[in-house]
């Protein structure tokens, strides 16, 4: 029994080392790169044209957002927006341009004309919310 005990020790090190073996000395220590992946929930807030955000870029970065400027019914139409960090730190700003697409919406958000980001958005909460994916683009 103690032989088993000792071969058992022995390979449960040697496996341990082998793993270790492969795993470059300061892996550990590096972030991973961040996913060009974001996601923000906008709710009609009490004041018409007016749409409160939750966002979150890579799992790194979010907050809350104002987008302002909107039709007043209704998600699709375009809006100014302004998110800020949780800490209340200001973030970015764009121009937004939500556009019905069937049962879907694309979502654009510019600066200055140009495209910084692009997304797919669908009603959630009974319509009372549009949860929209979206990722930064170079076009």
């Amino acid at each position: 029994m103690r032989y088993f005990k000792e071969i058992l020790v022995s390979i449960a090190a040697s496996i341990a080392l082998f793993a270790a073996s492969g795993v470059p000395a300061n892996a550990q220590s590096e972030e991973p790169k961040a996913v060009n992946i974001g996601f923000v929930l906008y709710s009609k807030s009490r004041t018409p044209g007016t749409l409160t955000a939750r966002w979150n870029y890579a799992n790194r970065y979010f907050g809350p957002g104002l987008a302002t400027g909107g039709p007043d019914s209704g998600f699709a139409g375009n809006y100014h927006v302004r998110y800020f960090y949780e800490n209340g730190k200001f973030s970015d700003e764009y121009d937004l341009k939500v556009a019905q697409n069937g049962s879907f919406f694309d979502v654009t958000w510019l600066v200055d004309g140009v495209v910084k980001a692009r997304g797919v958005g669908m009603l959630v909460e009974e319509g009372a919310a549009l949860a929209v994916g979206w990722r930064r683009v170079d076009d």
